[in-house]
């Protein structure tokens, strides 16, 4: 994994060289304006060295560097100073600087810095090998190398996460409109609040969200841009929309597929030009906002069908992220059952039964064979309910909920799932096959299609060819 470096800096271009600078020469790099801001990310995020500036609004280098040593001890600290005074440097070194330097600066003197301290310090990242309490027990990821796989909030080190992790900090600086798309539980809403996060200038403002399927349209309208007061019944007030609220900051529009053409046609404006005006109101409002969609819906089809607007789609997909359903990134499963336990064993504090401190081999074998139909929700509400209602402080087969048990003597009478693959089962009829993919992926059509090694489109129309319905059987 790629060293990590914290720029911390109040001059916005002394963190852009140095981030373009350290990401030339391979080094994964995040930034922060003042030390308040650098420690929120160290609440969330993995670091191996941070860079400091010495003089910074809010929260200097040097407060900076006392509580780095005191909350994260095995984060190295560079200070940084225009000042160049030799009492700062002996004080920054006494409280636990790696090293010091003054501006300005060569590139060549921070390679050399970083070089020497790859070399001689120890980072903050390790790749520990947890052992389990005997061979029947499942390996757990320990806490440190749960940290290092974290991403802000998001978990994971699956090469999938891992290029969405690299594009968000890619696009964290821009302003750019993103599209979120997964199934319903794969953590839309948290990517998003990552991007914000990663987003130097945005992170200080609001993140507002709002599910655009939980509200009527004239309701959303409303709660979007805000109304005047008499704009309709019930308006007894002026009030201001999310968007207003989200001024400065980043604004999450979930479930943006379930919008109303009049109300897509707002969308656009806004997203174009930064112009709205609140219900009931001539006077034009502008908001400098980030928007980010989200879905769990192709856009692409909608827009087909003709219930999505083009222009509207095209607007919001300038970056798209496409977040892999839980099957596809089953490695995750042992870590995020590691977290979920950690966060629902402290339900268990005030009973005898003391935490659950290990999960069988059998068991994790389970939940690593199950599909996840409610991916990421599915798993925590599964590990949820094992620190309500198991006994003692081993996770075992039995405790799994019974569609977890059921799903798996289903699948493990098949040897692998490429014995869905139509050109290894040939010797079954195909409407059987398909029908028995359908059924073990709860009727999602890309992942039937993945399992079948075919396209959506060829298996829509052997669906269509073969009568194959939802309760049709086989």
């Amino acid at each position: 994994m790629k060293t990590h470096i914290l720029v911390t800096d109040d001059e916005p271009l002394v963190r852009q060289s140095l981030k373009e600078t350290l990401r030339y020469q391979g080094y994964n790099v995040t930034t922060a304006k003042d030390g308040v801001q650098a420690l929120e990310i160290l609440k969330n995020y993995s670091v191996d060295i941070i860079m400091t500036d010495m003089k910074m609004p809010n929260l200097g280098g040097m407060e900076l560097l006392r509580q780095v040593k005191k909350q994260y001890p095995r984060t190295q600290v560079v200070l940084m100073s225009a000042y160049g005074q030799i009492e700062n440097a002996v004080e920054a070194m006494r409280l636990g600087a790696v090293d010091y330097i003054s501006k300005p600066f060569e590139d060549s003197q921070i390679t050399d810095l970083l070089k020497k301290i790859d070399n001689n310090g120890t980072s903050a990242i390790e790749n520990g090998n947890g052992n389990g309490s005997s061979n029947k027990m499942a390996v757990l990821p320990q806490k440190h190398e749960s940290s290092s796989h974290k991403f802000f909030k998001v978990l994971g080190k699956d090469e999938k996460m891992r290029k969405i992790y690299s594009m968000i900090e890619a696009i964290a600086d821009t302003s750019s409109t993103v599209l979120i798309h997964g199934e319903s539980g794969t953590g839309k809403r948290m990517i998003a609040q990552s991007i914000h996060q990663a987003d130097a200038q945005r992170c200080s403002h609001p993140f507002i969200e709002i599910s655009c399927g939980a509200l009527p349209e004239t309701l959303l309208e409303s709660e979007l841009f805000g109304h005047v007061k008499g704009a309709f019944t019930g308006a007894i007030k002026d009030r201001a929309g999310r968007f207003e609220l989200a001024n400065g900051g980043t604004i999450l529009l979930d479930e943006i597929d379930t919008c109303s053409s009049s109300l897509q046609v707002k969308l656009l404006r806004i997203l174009e030009e930064g112009d709205y005006e609140r219900v009931g109101d001539v006077k034009t409002l502008t908001a400098d906002v980030r928007v980010i969609a989200a879905t769990n819906q192709k856009l692409e089809e909608l827009v087909k069908r003709g219930s999505f607007r083009g222009d509207l789609f095209w607007r919001l997909n300038v970056i798209n992220i496409d977040l892999p359903a839980l099957c596809e990134r089953t490695g995750d499963i042992p870590l995020l059952v590691q977290h979920f336990l950690d966060k629902y064993n402290l339900i268990r504090t005030t009973r005898n039964g003391g935490i659950i401190e290990s999960v069988a081999q059998d068991a994790m074998d389970m939940l690593m064979r199950y599909s996840w139909p409610g991916n990421i929700r599915e798993l925590e509400n599964t590990v949820e309910r094992a620190c309500i209602l198991v006994r003692g402080n081993c996770l075992q087969q039995k405790d799994l909920p019974d569609s977890i048990k059921v799903s798996n003597c289903e699948t493990q009478s098949r040897t692998d799932k490429d014995c869905f693959s139509l050109k290894s089962a040939l010797k079954h009829p195909e409407r059987d096959i398909i029908a028995d993919a359908l059924a073990h992926t709860n009727w999602n059509c890309t992942r039937t299609a993945a399992y079948l090694g075919i396209n959506r489109t060829t298996l829509y129309n052997k669906m269509k060819t073969y009568g194959i319905k939802r309760g049709s059987g086989r």
